[in-house]
């Protein structure tokens, strides 16, 4: 909001409004990302936004942690905005789900600091791709796994991915037209476990490139095949060149976990959600 200033956590100065975080779940199925488009085209941004329009009766632009590509779903998407309303945290919540479509759900909501922004306030962020390995397709959750028939070996996809952790350029693991200044990126953790007919990849970083863990999982999935040695995922670090990468993993699969922040900023931790979401 254009001459905001801020007197205190959440508060602008003589009433003039307050910056809300919001905690967003949806199914990416449906949107094409998460993105404002062109008109016509359905987009998780476009939804929300007009939700909170309609709680707030005034415009409301949202700022969110990251966005995601078509087909892709969050669990804790954080978002961010400014708004001149005064409404309770609980008609936030419900009344912004009133208008909502069934594929998107705001979780929690929090009045914070005018310093905070959903993407720059950010310290970490977490993702997770899931992979049902087995020989008939899926009928049951078809839209959130990806279906490989061909046998893996996550043990193998695990021990091929720990060269991955630490800080790296991941050029040849982001998407050919990412616009990111920098290459560079910090992995703090990924893991590759089986439980049955499912594969689990997790990984969370300081940040993450366009396409970077879709790219990350086709490389993995590609040795978990053995179509290439477990030492091929640092080979394609390496060359730090996307065009010598391997392929783009599906979208359905990928799902955006969680987003750190600074405890200053009083957002909710997970079991807390559970309890209390305004």
């Amino acid at each position: 909001m254009r001459g905001f200033v801020a007197s205190e956590c959440g508060k602008g100065v003589s009433g003039a409004g307050e910056r809300l975080a919001m905690g967003v779940e949806y199914d990416g199925g449906g949107f094409h990302g998460w993105q404002t488009q062109r008109p016509g085209v359905r987009t998780v941004q476009d939804c929300v936004e007009a939700a909170l329009s309609r709680v707030a009766d005034h415009p409301v632009k949202v700022h969110c942690s990251g966005r995601t590509d078509t087909g892709v779903h969050a669990e804790g998407q954080v978002i961010h905005f400014d708004t001149r309303a005064s409404r309770p945290r609980r008609s936030w919540v419900l009344g912004g789900n009133t208008f909502l479509p069934p594929d998107i759900c705001i979780r929690w909501a929090r009045p914070v600091c005018t310093d905070f922004h959903a993407r720059f306030s950010a310290q970490g962020r977490h993702y997770r791709y899931d992979i049902l390995n087995r020989p008939t397709r899926p009928a049951l959750g078809r839209g959130r796994v990806v279906w490989v028939h061909r046998p893996l070996d996550a043990e193998r996809m695990h021990r091929a991915g720990q060269v991955l952790v630490g800080r790296h350029d991941f050029s040849s693991y982001r998407a050919l037209g990412c616009q990111a200044k920098s290459p560079v990126r910090e992995v703090f953790y990924l893991r590759v476990t089986r439980a049955g007919e499912r594969i689990r990849l997790e990984i969370g970083a300081n940040g993450f490139l366009h396409h970077m863990v879709r790219n990350i999982a086709g490389v993995l999935i590609a040795i978990g095949k053995g179509e290439h040695p477990v030492g091929w995922a640092a080979e394609v670090l390496a060359l730090r060149d996307r065009t010598l990468g391997g392929v783009t993993a599906p979208p359905q699969g990928l799902s955006l976990v969680r987003v750190d922040y600074p405890a200053r900023f009083g957002l909710p931790e997970a079991e807390d959600i559970c309890l209390n979401p305004w």
